[in-house]
Order: structure tokens, then sequence, then C-alpha cells
């Protein structure tokens, strides 16, 4: 049995903005996310709107989420064919998911955690609907709900949504963006510490910051020598795994060692 390669880069472009957009698509982002909130001031949300269900009237190359700005953004694009996905913002409780689960028409949705009550209610919200595919924070106001100046200030939010996720049997949460596009170094000293946390990719702003994600991302020499140990046991043994060395594994570490295996697969 096989494990597919999880995306590792989420690339955001300006819904208004179709020339961004455009480079976006041709970055080599593994999921390009139109924004249609943050990104767009409030006189041109029609214009992004309206830009983006003409850009997703055809199939895209890459996976294509939309990040709305309100429920009333659906209608115009749910059953469009290039549309993959809705990341909806602010999302605090269980029931918010509700009305966006009415107007999605069975699309998957990744709410965003934004403020003290979302952290709160993560396992009720990742747990929702069948139609929620992924949660993940919204740092920018979460920092601001919270008073947070120090980014260890976001450790326990971090945690908390990384084990809602693996409790409701969803993907490793993606990590917020690192709003600083100069700052690389600081980039990947974020994205290992958010790996150690058990993220599994992340957010971007600017396409120079895909590589060093996917650098960041991906597993080492060790990590695939251990993981393709694992996986020859698993496939010469049944029941419990017994390594050479006397280690004992379960079907969660065989799980994870054709996932890392799977990412490994993205260096050639």
């Amino acid at each position: 049995m096989s494990t597919a390669a999880p995306p590792l880069t989420w690339l955001y472009a300006p819904g208004d903005r179709p020339s961004v957009v455009q480079k976006a698509l041709a970055s080599g982002a593994d999921v390009v996310i139109v924004d249609l909130e943050d990104a767009v001031a409030p006189d041109r949300r029609a214009y992004a709107l309206a830009a983006t269900a003409e850009l997703l009237a055809d199939p895209q190359p890459v996976p294509v989420h939309v990040r709305i700005h309100a429920p009333r953004d659906i209608p115009c694009l749910a059953s469009l064919p290039g549309l993959v996905a809705l990341r909806v913002p602010k999302v605090t409780h269980a029931t918010d998911i509700a009305r966006i689960v009415e107007l999605s028409r069975g699309l998957p949705l990744y709410p965003l955690l934004e403020n003290a009550m979302a952290v709160e209610h993560a396992y009720a919200i990742a747990t929702a609907h069948p139609s929620v595919h992924g949660i993940a924070l919204g740092e920018a106001d979460l920092r601001a709900d919270l008073g947070v100046r120090e980014d260890s200030g976001l450790d326990w939010p971090r945690s908390r949504v990384v084990v809602a996720a693996r409790a409701a049997a969803l993907p490793p949460p993606v990590q917020s963006v690192h709003p600083d596009v100069g700052d690389l170094d600081a980039l990947a000293a974020g994205c290992a510490r958010g790996r150690a946390m058990g993220f599994l990719g992340r957010t971007a702003i600017h396409p120079r910051q895909l590589p060093v994600i996917e650098r960041a991302y991906l597993p080492t020499a060790e990590e695939i020598a251990a993981a393709e140990e694992v996986v020859k046991a698993a496939e010469t043994q049944e029941g419990a795994l017994a390594l050479p060395d006397g280690r004992f594994v379960d079907a969660a570490v065989v799980t994870g060692a054709r996932r890392v295996l799977a990412l490994a697969a993205r260096r050639a």
C-alpha cells in the first residue's frame, strides 16, 4: 500500500490581481489560494470575486482554493470546475460550519481559527461535518486577540490545533504565513519549529518562500532510511513488527513511514 505525498506549499494570491494569480499558478506551489479576504481592499471585493469566478470557470493546472470573505461569496464559486476547496475565515464555533455546508455543494472546507474561542473549539470545528478536510490557524488575528508579541506565545494554540486535527483524523495542519518575505532564514527556522510541533507544510505569500518551505519539510536522509526499514518490516511480517534493533512498531508508525517515503519521492 502506498501513501500519496501531501502538499507542502500553499501560496496565497490576491483575487483582485489576476496577473499575480496567474504567476502563482506557474510558481510551482502545490496549492494556490486565491484570497478574497485580507489581501483585497473592501472597495475591490466585488471585482475580486468576479475575476476569481472568471478564472475558475475552467480547470486549472494546480489545485486552487479560495479564501472567501463571507458566505455570500460561495454561490458564485461553488459549482465552478476550477475550484477545489474553500478556506473559511473566522470560524469560531462548530455551528458556523452549517451555513457554509449548505452553500458549498460538497466542496472540501478548511476552517481558519483566528481567535481564542476558536482555538478552544478546535476539535468541535474539526469534526463539525465530513466536508471539513483540514483546520489551520489564522495567526495574525489570533495574535491580536491574545495580545501576544513573542512568537513563543502561540506555541500552545499551535499544539492545540495540531492535536485537534489529528484527533479528528484530519491531516496535520499547515503552518500560517511568515509575513517577512525578505527574511528567509527566519522562515526556515520557523518551519523547523513547526515541523517539530507536528505541522506539515506552510502557507506562503511570495513565491521566493516556496523552496525554503519545501526544503524544511522534506525528510532527511536519516529519516528516509528509518522509514524504509519500517516499511520493509511491514512487508515481510504479519502482526506486531520487530525491527532488527529490537524496536517494535505499530500500524500508525508504518503509515507515518509510508508518508515519509512519499515525501522523499518529491526530491526526484
